[in-house]
């Protein structure tokens, strides 16, 4: 583990939705895609945070719904790699079928990403300029994830937070709030609703 990496966070969200960018020095990686047909948005929040576009080393979305990686291909088609972890490959195709011909959705192909395991996220991440892994997560969907950063911040998407859990959901999600734990996350940037530590 390495001795001491500061991580900057900023969020760039909009519509209620947070979409986080993680730095250290230049090297950054954005956690969750914006929604369909808002890139001018997406861009206005960037820049309002400044975090120039083209310090933008990858994607991440963490999980396969419109208002999380709305604007995924079309990060890709600008340069951005998106991070798409082998468990979420399959699901995919099903974002579109949610897509309404007014979201001016841009379909994401499956051939130009960059295909990861979870084994391999700390490595891909660390190539990056990021410390941390990626986890699975599920709970609000299979193919949920959450990157857990060294140091303790963890970026959970809708992964529904300890305090609100149902019983219907409780073994799953207590399970990935439990499996984010054990690897050190200490805090929660969620996808939607405030930062909470994690108890």
């Amino acid at each position: 583990m390495p001795a001491r990496i500061k991580h900057s966070i900023v969020n760039v969200g909009y519509r209620c939705s947070n979409f986080w960018v993680v730095s250290v020095e230049r090297s950054r990686l954005i956690v969750d895609l914006g929604w369909p047909n808002t890139r001018e948005t997406m861009l206005a929040g960037l820049a309002r945070m400044d975090v120039p576009f083209r310090e933008l080393r990858a994607g991440l979305a963490t999980h396969y719904h419109l208002d999380h990686a709305g604007l995924a291909q079309e990060f890709t088609l600008a340069g951005v790699p998106l991070l798409v972890v082998n468990l979420q490959h399959q699901r995919i195709p099903r974002i579109a079928e949610h897509a309404k011909p007014a979201d001016h959705f841009t379909s994401i192909t499956l051939h130009d990403n960059c295909a990861i395991t979870l084994d391999d996220s700390r490595a891909v991440l660390e190539a990056i300029g990021i410390v941390g892994q990626i986890v699975h997560t599920p709970g609000h969907s299979p193919d949920s994830v959450s990157l857990s950063l060294h140091g303790g911040d963890a970026f959970t998407g809708d992964l529904t937070h300890p305090m609100f859990v149902t019983e219907q959901e409780a073994d799953i999600t207590n399970a990935s709030w439990q499996r984010l734990r054990d690897r050190g996350a200490t805090t929660a940037y969620p996808g939607l609703g405030p930062i909470r530590p994690m108890r």
